[in-house]
């Protein structure tokens, strides 16, 4: 008699899992599939909206946008943020630089890729800041090239009457910055005792006017006021009453100093222009309207003015940045010590 042997029997039969190994099963699941690699791109996009949009202003923050979404993501944004090296970023500056990009505006991007993972290291999401390893460009520096004083004089005769003649006067006798002045209320002005006070500034950004937190801490300060600058106040605020109120605006414009003819806030960018044609019909080198500050600072000191002194009118943060910006100043400056020196220890010639 011939046995037939059935397939199912040649089968192995799986064995039954036991309570036992169903409870522990249920107790200790499988791991989940780990979530994809976070990119620099998505990193750098809820870094500009969550820690940049709050604590910088609000020009500072479209700046950075615009390095975030013009050069860093289209460049780096593919690359997992835990997988930036050192050499990525060393590439990216190189490339940048090999396009072009003057080497201040390279320095520029590192300075805002190195922010950005700094925080990305704060918060432990990556263990050592990459952008901090790779080496900038080197930026020349800038030269400095004030008005001297017989220029500067020159400058006062050609604005005298000129309707924005107290801004000009602010900017180089009391070295303020042109956003401070153009954003100076009435209410910071003390006349009587000859002080300003800087507390904001106007900046236009995307088309819109918005008074701001002053650049620094430091920015925060009072200036005292030269007679020739109060006396250029006391003739503004005469004109500007002749003037009358111009166009209803919110509140914190409504108290402008300076204003167009119509009441509205100024352009910073016009007042440039207004400034550089004052220059050049009076014969005077070209300058941005940021040299006044240069030419108030290097007034000061080169007539023995304390550098600590000029730091706080300028509203700088270090010494070294006053010490540094002005180092033109500094060898006539050592020449006069040493003739103050000789004077003291000189012994005076028998009589």
């Amino acid at each position: 008699m011939t046995t037939i042997i059935r397939p199912a029997l040649l089968t192995r039969r799986r064995p039954v899992p036991t309570r036992t190994e169903v409870a522990i099963e249920v107790r200790e699941p499988r791991p989940a599939e780990p979530p994809p690699p976070l990119l620099l791109g998505v990193f750098l996009e809820d870094w500009l909206s969550d820690i940049v949009r709050l604590s910088v202003r609000p020009k500072t923050f479209v700046s950075y946008r615009s390095v975030v979404r013009l050069h860093l993501v289209p460049c780096l944004g593919q690359h997992p943020l835990v997988e930036l090296r050192p050499a990525d970023v060393q590439a990216f500056l190189n490339a940048k630089a090999a396009s072009g990009l003057a080497p201040r505006t390279v320095a520029y991007l590192r300075n805002v890729l190195r922010q950005a993972l700094g925080h990305a290291e704060r918060t432990e999401l990556v263990g050592r800041n990459v952008a901090r390893l790779a080496l900038p460009p080197r930026v020349p520096r800038r030269e400095v090239h004030p008005l001297s004083p017989e220029e500067a004089r020159t400058f006062l005769a050609a604005i005298r009457g000129d309707r924005f003649e107290a801004l000009y006067l602010l900017a180089l006798g009391c070295g303020l910055r042109q956003g401070e002045i153009l954003g100076l209320g009435w209410s910071d002005l003390d006349l009587d005792g000859g002080t300003v006070r800087v507390r904001q500034a106007l900046q236009r950004v995307e088309g819109r006017f918005a008074l701001v937190e002053p650049k620094s801490a430091t920015s925060r300060r009072i200036v005292a006021l030269p007679a020739i600058v109060r006396a250029g106040l006391l003739a503004h605020r005469e004109r500007a009453a002749q003037e009358g109120p111009g166009r209803a605006l919110p509140d914190g414009f409504a108290e402008l100093v300076f204003t167009t003819t119509i009441g509205t806030p100024i352009d910073g960018i016009s007042v440039t222009r207004r400034f550089q044609r004052i220059l050049k019909g009076a014969g005077l080198p070209h300058q941005r309207f940021h040299d006044l500050r240069h030419a108030c600072a290097s007034l000061l000191l080169s007539q023995g003015v304390p550098a600590r002194v000029v730091m706080e009118t300028l509203g700088h943060s270090q010494i070294s940045l006053t010490l540094n910006t002005y180092s033109h100043v500094i060898p006539a400056l050592g020449r006069e010590a040493a003739e103050r020196m000789d004077a003291v220890l000189r012994r005076p010639e028998p009589s």
